[in-house]
């Protein structure tokens, strides 16, 4: 009977403590497998990753008025995410300051105040406890507000953290990225669609697989619209794209003269690895009529989502590490999250802005809205599985990234750092 050294690396790997995989782990190849398959690591990336990070939780469209909520499980930890009377965003742990209870159990809903359904608590929607049935004269209520979750909007967007202490360059990151987000006037802006995909695979599957466009072959919709030039440099462009990048190189200089004379933000900040809110924005042309991602390249909202002058904006990307990207074009926007469900199981969220006055049937038709990305989403989760199964296999060894895949490395190399820091403690 041969052994193979790819299973004996396997299985040492599989015997091997988080820590001690965490450490060896080399740069410019992909995880060992247990980081996308073991139990052990899908609850460190919860405690180290997704409760210590800045993670981006919903639009402020899909709480349009006070008393609006929406709830977000992270592993162990749900959260409510509300519109106070104020119209302030707050968040709350979903847990009774009574005995625990979880107390709003519906995804997304409305409330006039936050109702504990098993003793009846209740608070209002700036988490102080209003009312507490039975209780002795010396109880004070002040004393029993729900426990607040760090909460930040950045131009109509929620950002919230976990952690006790968040990462303190949030701000820095938000003065960085709100000039190029701000004329798209997302806080005023509503949600035409909103689809929940469950990937059959680890979340960093999903973080890689948008990370780079190396596979952008399989995605013939987005193709049509998009550059699949994705991180290539011109030296690395292959043959049978060279017409696709002249041709690019062709609309990028018309829409930097565009950019340029509106006045719009559009240089590459590319900080994924070194802060603990990493990011990248970079405002590009797309494809064809270079105007929205649908096939034809055109507008798919005729009421744009501000006052430009011109569609032909090509869209604005957001990357924020660890479970967020964003295309923002404009007549509409789309918004991605990830979160993870198991070692083997994450849910990609997608959620599509347009103007508040713009009406379905009239501005707009949904399936061209939408067409695009829920194909490439589909597309996309079916890439996720066939890598789940891959690196479940006692043949799998880490593979080396191509030069095309750095924003990959990047963003294995910032989670690397991460665990490293939660590991070693203060």
């Amino acid at each position: 009977m041969t052994v193979h050294a790819s299973d004996t690396a396997s299985e040492a790997a599989s015997h091997a403590a988080p820590a001690d995989l965490v450490a060896r782990r080399i740069p410019g190849h992909s995880l060992e497998a247990p980081f996308y398959t073991s139990d052990a690591f899908f609850r460190l990336d919860v405690d180290a990753v997704f409760a210590r990070s800045w993670i981006f939780a919903a639009a402020e469209a899909e709480l349009p008025e006070p008393g609006d909520y929406i709830t977000l499980t992270v592993g162990a930890y749900s959260v409510i995410v509300v519109r106070d009377d104020d119209e302030e965003v707050r968040a709350f742990h979903n847990v009774c300051r009574h005995r625990g209870t979880r107390i709003l159990n519906d995804e997304r809903g409305s409330v006039g105040n936050i109702v504990c359904g098993y003793h009846h608590w209740t608070y209002g929607v700036d988490g102080t406890l209003l009312h507490a049935e039975s209780q002795p004269p010396d109880f004070d209520r002040s004393c029993f507000g729900l426990r607040s979750v760090h909460v930040r909007t950045v131009a109509g967007l929620v950002f919230l953290s976990l952690a006790a202490e968040p990462p303190a360059d949030f701000g820095e990151f938000a003065s960085r990225v709100e000039p190029y987000l701000a004329p798209h006037n997302l806080a005023r802006a509503k949600v035409a669609k909103q689809i929940d995909l469950v990937e059959h695979g680890n979340w960093k599957l999903a973080m890689e697989n948008n990370r780079e466009c190396y596979h952008c072959a399989g995605h013939p919709e987005l193709q049509r619209c998009y550059f699949p030039l994705y991180n290539f440099t011109e030296n690395e462009v292959p043959p049978g794209m060279r017409a696709t990048f002249e041709r690019f190189q062709k609309a990028d200089a018309e829409a930097r003269a565009t950019f340029e004379s509106l006045g719009l933000p559009y240089a590459a900040i590319e900080e994924l690895v070194e802060r603990p809110t990493g990011f990248r924005i970079e405002r590009e042309p797309l494809d064809l009529a270079g105007e929205s991602f649908t096939p034809d390249g055109k507008a798919a909202v005729r009421r744009l989502l501000a006052d430009f002058p011109t569609a032909r904006l090509g869209h604005l990307g957001l990357h924020l590490q660890p479970n967020a990207w964003f295309h923002f074009s404009a007549d509409h926007a789309v918004l991605f999250s990830v979160v993870p469900l198991a070692a083997d199981r994450t849910l990609v969220r997608t959620t599509w802005l347009v103007h508040a006055d713009a009406e379905e049937g009239i501005d707009y038709d949904l399936d061209t809205l939408t067409g695009v990305w829920v194909a490439t989403n589909e597309q996309d989760a079916v890439f996720v599985s066939r890598a789940q199964l891959g690196v479940s296999s006692p043949a799998y060894a880490p593979g080396l990234y191509s030069p095309t895949e750095s924003q990959v490395e990047s963003f294995v190399t910032w989670y690397i750092t991460r665990l490293t820091a939660h590991l070693e403690g203060p």
